[in-house]
């Protein structure tokens, strides 16, 4: 068992893009920052907990280019070394509706591992760390934060419109709208470089 802190999460972040290197790892690390950010205005959260479940919420590409794969892979990997609470990020991060239909991607997995993921993703008890990585997951590009309707068009361009995206995008909403309740302000505010679109 490794011991989980922020220089293990980093050093297994460092080590994986080097097996796989892509923009996913700089994606990963804003996604880190993010919620640090957002978690240290949190009162039951904590940042360095938060920073590091950003960071290894998508450790699971360490194992090649892939789809859906990446996240049962992602779990194995944090499971191996006891990082369990990562492990269930590592799949929960894509179902912010715990639904495995409502998947976007594709099951580039064995059966037995579609069945694992289907009972997993039902069966999970979400906790704010969750809902947190889901939701800035949907916050950050691999070149820095942006507005989640940026984040939804580059998604949706890349792996095109399924039945569920609406539905994900409205749980997305919902979630953001669940942590300004908390903070009392704008996530856009803890997020630097981002200015919010005004309407009023």
């Amino acid at each position: 068992m490794v011991k989980l802190n922020i220089q293990t999460a980093e050093l297994a972040l460092r080590e994986a893009s080097e097996s796989n290197p892509g923009a996913w790892a700089d994606h990963s690390r804003f996604v880190a920052e993010a919620c640090k950010n957002i978690a240290s205005h949190c009162k039951d959260l904590s940042s360095e907990q938060a920073y590091i479940f950003g960071l290894l919420h998508d450790i699971g590409r360490y194992a090649g280019v892939s789809s859906e794969r990446h996240l049962i892979d992602g779990y194995r990997y944090c499971m191996e070394r006891g990082w369990e609470k990562a492990a269930q990020i590592c799949i929960s991060h894509a179902f912010m509706i715990q639904d495995i239909a409502t998947s976007i991607g594709e099951f580039d997995v064995s059966d037995e591992d579609y069945l694992f993921m289907k009972e997993f993703v039902a069966n999970a008890v979400y906790d704010d760390y969750d809902r947190l990585v889901q939701l800035c997951d949907a916050l950050a590009m691999p070149t820095g934060f942006c507005l989640l309707e940026k984040r939804f068009v580059d998604v949706t361009i890349r792996y095109g419109v399924h039945t569920a995206t609406i539905d994900r995008w409205k749980k997305i909403l919902e979630i953001k709208e669940q942590f300004e309740n908390q903070i009392g302000c704008s996530i856009y505010s803890l997020l630097p470089g981002i200015v919010e679109n005004s309407f009023r």
